[in-house]
């Protein structure tokens, strides 16, 4: 159909241009000739003719010549049209003479058909017919069964593609192309069959001639061999692609992601440069306007262009659709061949693959056309908003992005045919040579494919469908197309009426020319006044533009004034509206509150109730417990429950009271709503009431201005009709209209623009919106990630909890094992002691078995001799079995210390995981710690937000009445009240962000209270399993320990104690109330302080607002004056312009004027000279004169003009600067109403803000009361199961302290999940059923604990009955309960310091409240200063509004003298007129004045007179004709601008028709084509019928003969095997049979194909969702993976850690047994060296105690050698030094000091005699050797002796000896305290054995020791004081220094210590 209407536009418009072309040339004819004509008369207008005469002829035929050609541009104009409705009226008859004609050929078409269907049927009867006569030859001829020929029925199946024939008027001609094509192919068929048919007959013939039979069977079992073999490698094959065909949709589908994606992208892009575009657009909108006029020309001549490339294009495309259809065709073809053969199958299964992927990608290209359509139309609507700039190109560029995506689509198609066309002719080949192995097995494939096929084309139909669409939207487009032709004609149709129009104005002005040719003689004196009235009417026509321009002003404004109050009421009434559902969702919030408290009184109610029951049930207990002990104290009792009693009654009261006062708040809250309703109710209804006066009055105002204008149009409309009638060509009215117009037009794209800006900030608001959802989605992602996140460390720890449990089995079993290890070892060291006793006496009994041999005689029995053998065998025997032994026990030791080292190991990595459980646990309290922070926080922040809301409110509030009173001042409170709201919608986001991290904190809550949950469970399961072992122990242990549990109770149940118990818990709870009270007053100050904060923060912001206004209006004003500046020297530079022009134009009219006055003044002074010389001088002096004059006139019109080409350029100025300072004040009120507009929304939308804010912080409020009250409820119950627990402790410790823990954890946990908020108001009703839901939770829980408490309290009873029961006790219980006794005297101190700690923190509280009081005093000064500092900036604004209404008054006086300049303008202007009519006069005066000097010079003659007077007139005429000549010009360049237009216009006009002219003429040549077409194919058509019924008959006729020669056959045959033919008839009985099954099971099949596709269709759908499902499943598997991953590898790890500490483990185990070995060595060497020490102990007192003999055997003894020194060192001495001698001696000696100073004393004679006499009388005393010396006889050995040891000394102080080598025995290796003991004890024998030994021995000991000291006694006497050496010595030795040594202290050691010294 598109290809059609195509074909007709185009032989139409061919046709069209045809007729078009003759009339453009005849037209272009005609404007040359006019063009021609006005550039002569332009030239004949600056020359001059010479004679009036020949002037005014000529102007004569000039206007004769005009009207001639206007005459004919008329008649042109007429024929023109009549041509185009001519034509129009053919294209209407043209297209429906096609319409009859396309529905003829369709319905022939439909008919041929059926004939070709039918014809199809009866050649298929006919192919069966053929195939039924061959088998039965065949069989005939073989006797078995033989190959039919199956291909030939296989190769030709009908194709029903179109056989319903013509579904609409959209079919396309190609479908008769087709089916063109399918009837030759039918043929190709045909032909083909007969060569089958020749070529069976043949084999028939040959098979006749041949006998093999056997050959042939050979054959098919090969064959049937093949087939299998064939079969198998099919379904491998199959199976092959089918596994291919799965990863080619997974491949498939990621590239339909990809291209999805891509396809995203782009449209992002598209609507991006869209976006661009229109900013463009808007931008470049108001300079476009200008420019538009010369654009839309070259846009229309570029739209006509591209309209014919389309058409070329939509040619091209619909010729490449009949390729792709025929294309198709020969696949289907190909497909139904390559369909015969077997291998063929897995080919077409790929082709349908393949098939699939294109009808995908069609699909997806069908989706991108849509995609594209969908832009198309966005880009319609933009063009519809912009159809007066630019609609025609726009269209175009849409239909050529169309085109370009169907010629892309085209080429991928194409591209696919000829890959599908090159397989086809790979697989020809390989067909060819698998045909011979084909056979009837394959006929059910062939069904199959069939089917398969039949499905395809079914696809290729739909996808064919989908193409028509597509065809369908494109006619679409050509229909919008020729709307806009239409719409192109309806203009020209607007042109041609604007023609006739001016053909009547041109009538007119021919006319007023004739009328004024008539008046010619009358002009001269009615001109005068006749321009005196002009003037006269041009200023009143000026005034009345002027009043018109103010009244249509006035007018705008009062619409605008309109539109504005409808806008406020429309505002009013949506706020009524929106208060109104305010007000109901109040209400509804009241009774959902009052039901709320209901239920909640109901609660507490029944709490109160479950209160009472616990203290009734705790009553009765301790009325049971008193009864048991006994009845003395039931009295105390009573009175203890008594203050219970009022305890809790006070309790009752003081909540009742928190009730009360909740409930007061709430109404006080409910009245304070109410009244604020009714204020903004009355408030409302004011301003409501105010409004209507305001629309009456301007009703009113509105209905007076309309009767006025009406009045004044009625007025005006008059003087316009006059001032028309008298000039129709004034103009100026029209042109301020249109200027207005312009002016309009600018106003309207500025409020457009502004518009737009406002829909981008929306949609800007709605992507934050968006960004919004998006980053919560993210926190709740974040959320869930947290939560898994928590889930693997659960299962983490899960984990090392098992890992623990199972190390602690090993452990388990590894100590079993040790016990045993130590059983056998205790068992093997008992063996071990008695073999070792019996080794004994083994020994003993060898040992005396020794002596008796040593005893008796040498010669032994042989008896003896074997025992012996044999002891010494048993005892070989016994040794090996010790080692055995003993090397069992080293192999036990080392297994037990590697069992204590694990022991040891197991401790601590016990203790390290119960460090870690405890750090856990102190992190989770840590943690639940903060989250209480947090909340508390996050409850303040919201608080605060609250009041700044409010404060908020009241500036609101406030800036509104400010609107009402003000309205000067509202742009700067709008911008102020934006930023406001502005901040306000930042605390907002930041109250959300708050809310979404307590949500967040919730939620870890909640995940530890699990955890905790779960650690509960198990270790109610652990406390379980120890009870179950345990309960037996426990029930002893009762019955022993309830005697003493009753004498306690006696003691506790005294009075005293309880009273005891009762005042801590009563102090303890006051201190509770105070810490309560003062956290209360804490928290208040805190959020004083940060409303202060915010309120500060909000006044900086204030502040801030303000500053910024001050500087964007400081800007704005600076902008103002530059504009002003600019704008003015613009304006200048244009006048300036103008005015140069116009100079120009005057210079030259002078120039014109001083030439024409030069030649006067020649011929005058020729003609002075001809004449007399007086009378010449007179005339020439007034001539001077009267130039003279002229001279002066022309000067003062020089003045004139330049005066007013200044009032020009002023009046222009300010004509330019009121404008715009009109269109910026537009623009100002334009912004100043779309913002009001937006902040009323705004403040609309954040009161209802506010108020689902303040509800939700309500619905807050009366929760956290609840929770209050639960935690209060729910702390009684732990009070009541804390005593019931420590009444249990004594029973079962543990089980208490496990189950409260988590209690008290869950307890914390569920505080804060209360505070769960979040910020939009829609959510609030679902937080408030979660928040019921987890108090439903909480209550459970709760129950459950009160089940629990019923448990305890029923075990409780059970303890009391066994207590009552069991009488038994024992004193060593008695014992363990005065213990507990002191344990709870303990608690009770530990409470008291818990008191005072309390008191501690309460004055710490204090303080910090006193800290935050201050800060709150700094705050406020801090608010004070910013409020002042506010007022300042508010002052400095009110400057600046004052300043801006002096501008603002300063313009309007602008704009009056604007006005007075216009008038005094107009005045100049007739002023001008005036000179300009005076000016002429004076010329006119001139000339007289030259004709009267001619008369005077010429007086003579009166003919000369008459020849003047005829000059004048004729002068006159010429002047008049001049006149005339301007006036016809300046109509002729009227005309010029009119015709250039026409011609335009014409020439448009031309090339539609031309266009027209085209599509006609192509039309016509397409219908005659197809005319000639459908006839060929008719013709064609019948001529294929007769030859295929010729065919028919001749196939009938070779039926017939071959019918025959079968039957000659068969007679042959039967005459030779009657047998066989009874059997043949059976088969072809069976043959039918089987035939009506398989036509009923191709029923069936086709049934089952069908249902098989649908079960596909059903398949794929459920493959795609379960691979959807797997792809998730897969996701979640790749996750938990991964996360398994992790964890085996974090285990690994953690292995590898632990291996390598078992390796540092089992190194130190080395290291161990290497120092435990080494270890035993050591004291193994320390016992044998203490043994040698005790035998060294036992020599040296051995030496000790022969020395003491000795020195008592030598102690009253003289040495000889000491005296014989003593003596010879006296002498040797000089005497000075001899007395000191002697001295030392007497001290050696032992004399005291007092006799030694008497003998020195007296003379030294006395001693010398005594020496010498001594000496002389040697013979007496060697008599007498044995006496004992006195001790004044001693003194004689002194000096030598002391002399002696100084000589020693000396020695000893001057040479160097060699350092002492230490002694062997100094050499062990046991360290240094054994070295020194060994030491000191074996110099001291060494000492001891010198002086024993002799002199021999000494030297080689001790080499320090002189021989002469030997002698000297080594220990003194017990009698002595001190030793010898350390007495007194005198002071001539200052160098030796005594050493105080005790009495007890040996010789060798003094001197050792001398020798250090």
């Amino acid at each position: 159909m598109a290809s059609w209407l195509g074909g007709l536009g185009s032989g139409l418009g061919q046709s069209l241009g045809q007729s078009l072309g003759q009339v453009g040339g005849s037209l272009s004819s005609l404007t040359g000739q006019i063009s021609s004509f006005t550039k002569d008369i332009l030239l004949e207008g600056a020359e001059e003719v010479g004679d009036v005469a020949t002037e005014l002829h000529v102007s004569n035929s000039r206007l004769r010549e005009i009207e001639s050609i206007n005459a004919a541009q008329k008649l042109e104009n007429e024929r023109l049209k009549k041509v185009c409705s001519d034509l129009e009226e053919k294209h209407e008859a043209a297209e429906l003479q096609i319409k009859q004609l396309s529905i003829e050929y369709r319905n022939q078409l439909q008919q041929k058909e059926v004939e070709i269907s039918h014809l199809k049927a009866r050649q298929n009867a006919l192919q069966e017919q053929l195939q039924k006569v061959q088998t039965a030859a065949q069989s005939a001829q073989s006797g078995a069964a033989v190959l039919p020929p199956a291909t030939a029925s296989a190769s030709y199946v009908p194709v029903g593609r179109h056989s319903s024939g013509f579904e609409g008027d959209d079919m396309d001609f190609g479908d008769i192309i087709w089916s063109q094509q399918e009837i030759n192919r039918l043929s190709n068929d045909v032909s083909r069959l007969e060569s089958e048919v020749d070529h069976w007959k043949q084999i028939a013939l040959s098979s006749k001639m041949q006998g093999t039979n056997d050959a042939e069977q050979s054959e098919i079992c090969k064959l049937q061999n093949i087939v299998k073999e064939l079969k198998q490698n099919l379904s491998q094959e199959i199976d092959e692609h089918q596994h291919e065909l799965s990863v080619l949709q997974d491949a498939h589908r990621q590239k339909l992601l990809e291209i999805s994606r891509r396809h995203r992208e782009e449209l992002s892009e598209y609507e991006e440069r869209i976006e661009e575009l229109e900013n463009q657009l808007q931008q470049g909108g108001v300079s476009a306007d200008a420019m538009n006029d010369s654009k839309s020309s070259e846009q229309k001549k570029n739209a006509q262009s591209l309209e014919g490339g389309k058409v070329e294009k939509l040619q091209v495309v619909k010729d490449l659709e009949d390729e792709i259809r025929k294309l198709n065709h020969k696949l289907t073809s190909a497909k139904e061949e390559n369909k015969i053969l077997l291998k063929e199958q897995e080919l077409a299964k790929v082709e349908k693959i393949q098939i699939m992927q294109e009808y995908e990608n069609l699909k997806s290209d069908f989706s991108m056309l849509q995609s594209s359509v969908a832009k198309q139309d966005v880009l319609k609507e933009q063009e519809k908003k912009l159809q007066s700039k630019s609609s025609l190109p726009e269209d175009v560029v849409r239909l050529q992005q169309a085109l370009l995506e169907a010629e892309n689509e085209i080429a991928r198609l194409s591209s696919l045919n000829q890959g599908l066309e090159k397989k086809l002719t790979s697989a020809q080949p390989k067909t060819e040579n698998i045909l011979s192995v084909y056979t009837e097995d394959q006929n059910s494939e062939l069904i199959q494919l069939r089917q398969d096929l039949e499905r395809k084309e079914h696809e290729l139909n739909e996808s064919i469908a989908e193409r028509e669409t597509l065809i369908a939207e494109l006619e679409e487009l050509d229909k919008q197309n020729q709307e806009a032709t239409q719409h192109m004609i309806t203009l020209k149709e607007q042109l041609s009426k604007q023609h006739t129009e001016t053909d009547s104005i041109i009538k007119q002005l021919k006319f007023d020319i004739d009328f004024e040719r008539k008046k010619v003689s009358q002009l001269e004196t009615e001109k005068m006044e006749a321009i005196k009235e002009l003037d006269s009417q041009k200023e009143k026509l000026s005034q009345c533009s002027y009043a018109l321009n103010d009244l249509h002003i006035s007018k705008k404004q009062l619409q605008d004034n309109i539109k504005d109050l409808q806008e406020q009421l429309r505002k009013a009434q949506d706020c009524n509206l929106h208060y109104k559902k305010e007000i109901g969702e109040l209400q509804q919030r009241l009774k959902e509150r009052e039901e709320e408290l209901s239920v909640s009184l109901s609660k507490l109610t029944e709490k109160s109730n479950q209160e009472s029951n616990y203290t009734c049930q705790d009553l009765i207990l301790k009325e049971r417990e008193v009864e048991i002990a006994k009845l003395q104290n039931d009295v105390s009792e009573n009175k203890q429950l008594n203050a219970d009693l009022e305890k809790s009654l006070s309790d009752l009261r003081t909540e009742n009271g928190k009730l009360l006062a909740a409930i007061e708040e709430l109404k006080q809250e409910l009245s304070d709503a109410i009244s604020e309703k009714k204020k903004v109710y009355l408030e409302k209804d004011t301003v409501m009431e105010a409004l209507k006066m305001e629309k009456r009055q301007i009703e009113s105002e509105l209905n007076q201005t309309e009767k006025r204008l009406l009045e004044q149009a009625h007025k005006y409309k008059q003087t316009i009709e006059e001032l028309s009638n008298a000039r129709s060509m004034d103009t100026t009215a029209l042109q301020l209209e249109h200027e207005r117009l312009v002016k309009l037009n600018q106003e309207k794209d500025f409020k457009i623009a502004e518009l737009q800006r406002s829909i981008e900030q929306m949609e800007i608001d709605h992507q934050e919106t968006k960004d919004m959802l998006t980053t919560s989605l993210g926190g709740q992602k974040q959320l869930t990630e947290l939560i898994k996140e928590k889930e693997v460390f659960i299962e983490k720890f899960k984990n090392q909890a098992l890992q623990v449990k199972q190390e602690l089995e090993e452990y388990m079993k590894a100590s079993k094992k040790q016990d045993v290890l130590k059983q056998n070892l205790e068992e093997k060291d008992r063996s071990l002691a008695v073999m070792k006793e019996e080794n004994n006496h083994l020994k003993e009994e060898i040992e005396r078995l020794k002596d008796q041999q040593s005893r008796a005689t040498p010669v032994v029995e042989p008896k003896t001799l074997d025992i012996i053998i044999e002891l010494e065998s048993e005892v070989t025997q016994l040794k090996v079995i010790k080692s055995n032994l003993e090397e069992e026990i080293e192999v036990h030791k080392k297994t037990i210390e590697d069992q204590n080292q694990t022991t040891v190991q197991l401790q601590q990595s016990l203790q390290e995981q119960r460090k870690e459980i405890d750090e856990s646990k102190f992190q989770c309290e840590q943690m639940n710690v903060t989250h209480e922070r947090l909340s508390l926080e996050k409850d303040e922040e919201i608080k605060n937000l609250q009041k700044t809301i409010e404060q908020i409110k009241t500036q609101l509030h406030k800036e509104r009445q400010i609107i009402q009173t003000d309205s000067s001042d509202l742009f700067q409170e709008t911008k102020v009240q934006t930023l406001n709201g502005e901040n306000g919608n930042e605390k907002h986001d930041l109250s959300k962000a708050e809310i979404e991290r307590l949500v967040k904190g919730i939620k870890e809550r909640e995940m530890e209270i699990k955890l905790l949950n779960e650690k509960n469970v198990s270790l109610s399961q652990q406390i379980d399993q120890l009870s179950k072992d345990e309960v037996g122990k426990l029930i002893r242990i009762i019955q022993e320990k309830d005697l003493e549990i009753q004498a306690l109770n006696a003691r506790v149940s005294s009075a005293s104690y309880r009273q005891d118990v009762l005042c801590l818990q009563q102090q303890l709870q006051a201190y509770v109330v105070e810490r309560e009270q003062v956290l209360a007053v804490l928290s208040e100050k805190t959020r004083e302080n940060s409303q202060l904060k915010t309120e500060y923060r909000n006044i900086m912001d204030i502040v801030a607002a303000k500053e910024a206004a001050l500087v964007r209006l400081q800007e704005e004003n600076q902008k103002l004056s530059n504009r002003s500046e600019n704008s003015s020297q613009d304006m200048s530079r244009e006048t300036i312009q103008n005015l140069s022009r116009i100079i120009r134009e005057k210079d030259i009219e002078i120039d014109a004027l001083s030439q024409k006055c030069q030649t006067l003044l020649t011929v005058l002074q020729t003609s002075s000279t001809d004449t007399d010389n007086g009378s010449g001088g007179v005339t020439s002096n007034q001539f001077e004169k009267l130039l003279q004059e002229r001279d002066k006139l022309k000067q003062q019109v020089k003045k004139m003009e330049e005066w007013k080409q200044q009032v020009i350029t002023t009046v222009q100025n300010m004509q330019h600067e009121s404008a715009h300072l009109q269109e910026e004040l537009h623009k100002l009120q334009a912004q100043i109403s779309v913002e009001s507009d937006s902040n009323s929304k705004l403040q609309v939308d954040y009161n209802g803000l506010i108020q689902s804010y303040e509800e939700n912080e309500k619905k807050l409020r009366s929760f956290s009361q609840e929770l209050a009250q639960v935690q209060h409820s729910i702390g009684q119950l732990h009070n009541t199961k804390d005593l019931l627990l420590s009444k249990l402790d004594l029973v079962t410790p543990s089980v208490a302290t496990a189950s409260t823990v988590p209690q008290l954890s869950d307890i914390q946990c569920s505080a804060p999940e209360v505070l769960s908020d979040e910020p939009a108001s829609k959510l609030l009703q679902k937080e408030l059923e979660q928040l019921k839901k987890k108090l439903q939770e909480k209550d459970s829980t709760i129950r459950t604990l009160q089940e629990n408490n019923q448990r305890l309290s029923d075990s409780v009873a059970a303890a009391s009955e066994i207590e009552r029961k069991s009488q038994e006790g024992t004193e060593s219980e008695m014992r363990q309960i005065k213990e507990k006794h002191d344990i709870l005297q303990k608690s009770l101190r530990e409470k008291d310091i818990l008191i005072k700690s309390k008191s501690d923190q309460l004055l710490s509280v204090s303080e910090n409240l006193s800290n935050k009081e201050n800060e709150n005093e700094l705050l406020k000064q801090a608010v004070t200063n910013l409020k002042e500092r506010i007022l300042i900036l508010e002052m400095d604004i009110r400057k600046l509004k004052e300043e801006n209404e002096k501008i603002v008054a300063r313009s309007r006086e602008k704009e009056t003298e604007f006005r007075a300049l216009q008038e005094t303008n107009m005045q100049f202007s007739m002023m001008l007129k005036e000179k300009e009519f005076e000016s002429h006069s004076m010329k006119e005066k001139a000339l007289a004045f030259e004709k009267l000097l001619k008369e005077k010079e010429q007086g003579k003659t009166g003919e000369l007179n008459q020849l003047l007077n005829e000059v004048k007139s004729m002068q006159e005429k010429a002047v008049s004709f001049q006149q005339e000549r301007d006036q016809v010009m300046v109509a002729l360049k009227q005309k010029q601008m009119e015709s250039s237009a026409l011609q335009s216009e014409i020439q448009h006009l031309r090339e539609k028709e031309q266009r027209l002219s085209q599509e006609l003429e192509r039309l016509r040549n397409h219908l005659l084509e197809m005319e000639d077409s459908y006839t060929r194919e008719a013709l064609a058509a019948e001529d294929r019928e007769v030859k295929l019924r010729k065919k028919v008959l001749v196939l009938e006729e070779k039926l017939a003969s071959s019918s025959t020669a079968v039957e000659n056959a068969s007679h042959q045959a039967s005459l030779q095997v009657e047998s066989l033919q009874e059997q043949l008839n059976l088969v072809s009985k069976q043959r039918d049979e089987t035939v009506l099954q398989l036509t009923i099971s191709q029923d069936q099949v086709k049934q089952y194909a069908l249902s098989l596709a649908n079960l596909q269709m059903v398949l794929e759908q459920f493959q795609q969702e379960e691979k959807a499902m797997y792809s998730a499943e897969l996701e979640k598997h790749q996750k938990q993976t991964a996360e398994w991953r992790r964890k085996a590898e974090s285990l690994e790890e953690k292995v590898v850690s632990l291996q390598e500490s078992l390796e540092e483990a089992n190194a130190a185990l080395d290291a161990a047994s290497r120092l435990t070995e080494q270890l035993d060595i050591k004291e193994e060497q320390i016992e044998e060296l203490k043994k040698e020490g005790e035998i060294r102990r036992e020599m040296l007192e051995d030496v000790q105690n022969k020395l003491m003999n000795l020195m008592n055997s030598t102690e009253g003894k003289v040495d000889k050698l000491l005296m014989r020194n003593l003596f010879v060192g006296h002498f040797h001495t000089p005497k000075n030094k001899r007395t000191e001698v002697l001295r030392l001696m007497g001290s050696i000696l032992g004399i005291k000091k007092e006799e030694l100073d008497q003998l020195l004393c007296e003379d030294q004679r006395g001693v010398t005699r005594w020496v010498t006499g001594w000496l002389g009388g040697g013979a007496g005393s060697k008599s007498v050797p044995s006496t004992p010396l006195r001790p004044t006889h001693q003194n004689i050995f002194n000096s030598s002796f002391s002399e002696l040891f100084v000589k020693f000394l000396e020695t000893e102080s001057c040479p160097s000896l060699p350092p002492p080598k230490l002694s062997v025995h100094d050499m062990k290796p046991l360290g240094a305290a054994g070295s020194s003991k060994t030491s000191s004890t074996p110099s001291n024998s060494q000492m001891q054995d010198s002086a024993v030994l002799g002199t021999s021995r000494r030297p080689d000991i001790n080499p320090f020791l002189a021989p002469r000291s030997a002698a000297v006694p080594l220990v003194t006497p017990a009698s002595s004081s001190g030793h010898l050496l350390m007495k007194p010595i005198s002071d001539a030795l200052p160098t030796f220094t005594p050493l105080p040594v005790s009495p007890d202290a040996s010789a060798g050691a003094v001197l050792k210590d001398l020798l250090k010294q």
